[in-house]
């Protein structure tokens, strides 16, 4: 293992303990009792260890108004002619790895594995939605894979230091997210010819997203405690917004309102959460507090709620975003950490980064239908294909 593969693994390890000391001084509980109640261990499965819902079914609520939803795009059977042509699976790269794995989500088993590069960290969808690349991030290279086969699609693409990438929603600009070298690569979405690097002044960026009106992105800085405003006109760091502890996942509400960020745990409050952001202003205007170690953030297909995965709590939280609460704890017995709603919005796919695992969770009442061993350090997981005009990175962010 690199020096650099022990630093980031002992790193992310040490956190973890670090956090769950953190809550055993202070005596806190992972979940406000206000919001929800324990979930009890289901019958006949040893991956699950229950569901709670609160209220109506999360799954089945109805949704937004097309004129003010920015996902209006992304429900059920809204696939591009494009995407249409794609096999159904899921792609797992191991992060402690050199490879993917590919699962039959139909027989919820592995069905492939192929080489990529050292420390592949995500599976990204192209913003033209017609190729998938698996970031190396020591590799320093992309590989191709083709949605249609499922297979490798030519030679690794060189990509200096590519942890995480995301596409501007205009498709003017892939963003390499140089994690370990704190800057941005702004690239040819089809060369990934290198056009521009932004160097920024915070330490560990690592998610985004972007505005309503694709202006700007908002991105994490996960070791200093900040977020960073990206003019996407100017291309610049125009903003820097100390939010404390340690902020992960970014994803923009329906209405385009409000950013919500999970954090993995915040000193000052004692607790993991969901911090909310004006998306004008660019003030923390809410908490919501979740289990331990909240990471990921998924729309659910209807647009309604976002699911919100807490790794060393092991629990899915569901949020509604048209009261801003929480309506569901789903308990899962394992790490949930990264991954993706299926087509038609019924199952929540989920790596176990630290269980060598992936979950396929049931949206209707949080039960687990399947755990799969895979690899050591199942991360950033892509469900393909997915209802949407364009992608704007990550595992499969559409719109």
């Amino acid at each position: 293992m690199s020096r650099r593969r022990r630093k980031r693994l002992g790193r992310t390890l040490t956190g973890l303990a670090l956090l769950a000391a953190a809550c055993a001084c202070a005596g806190i509980a992972v979940a406000d009792p206000d919001d929800f109640s324990t979930s009890e261990r289901t019958p006949g499965g040893v991956a699950a260890r229950g569901a709670t819902r609160l209220g109506r079914d999360p799954a089945s609520s109805s949704t937004p108004s097309r004129r003010s939803n920015i996902y209006a795009h992304t429900l059920p059977g809204l696939l591009t002619p494009v995407t249409r042509r794609a096999r159904y699976l899921v792609y797992v790269p191991d992060s402690q790895g050199s490879g993917v794995y590919v699962i039959d989500p139909h027989r919820y088993r592995v069905i492939r594995y192929f080489q990529t590069g050292a420390l592949v960290q995500h599976v990204v969808p192209a913003w033209d939605l017609r190729t998938l690349y698996a970031t190396n991030d020591i590799g320093n290279s992309l590989t191709p894979i083709d949605p249609v086969t499922g297979r490798r699609a030519g030679p690794n693409i060189p990509v200096a230091d590519p942890y995480n990438m995301y596409f501007t929603p205009d498709g003017a600009h892939a963003i390499v997210v140089e994690e370990a070298q704190r800057k941005l690569a702004f690239r040819d979405p089809h060369t990934f010819a290198l056009q521009k690097t932004l160097d920024v002044g915070c330490s560990g960026i690592d998610h985004m997203d972007f505005s309503a009106d694709g202006s700007f992105a908002l991105a994490s800085c996960e070791f200093s405690g900040q977020m960073v405003q990206i003019n996407l006109r100017t291309e610049a760091a125009e903003r820097y917004l100390d939010v404390g502890g340690s902020p992960q996942d970014v994803k923009l509400s329906p209405d385009g309102r409000t950013f919500y960020v999970a954090n993995r745990f915040l000193p000052s409050l004692g607790a993991s959460g969901v911090q909310l952001i004006d998306a004008h202003s660019l003030r923390v205007v809410r908490f919501i507090r979740t289990p331990l170690d909240a990471h990921g953030l998924y729309v659910s297909r209807n647009t309604r709620n976002l699911y919100v995965t807490s790794r060393a709590g092991g629990a899915v939280t569901v949020i509604g975003f048209a009261r801003r609460r929480v309506i569901a704890r789903w308990l899962i017995a394992g790490t949930p950490d990264m991954g993706g709603v299926s087509p038609d919005g019924k199952i929540l796919w989920l790596a176990g980064r630290y269980s060598a695992s992936v979950y396929a969770i049931s949206t209707r009442n949080g039960r687990v239908i399947a755990s799969i061993p895979v690899g050591v350090s199942p991360h950033g997981l892509c469900v393909w294909p997915q209802p949407g005009r364009y992608s704007t990175g990550h595992t499969g962010v559409m719109r």
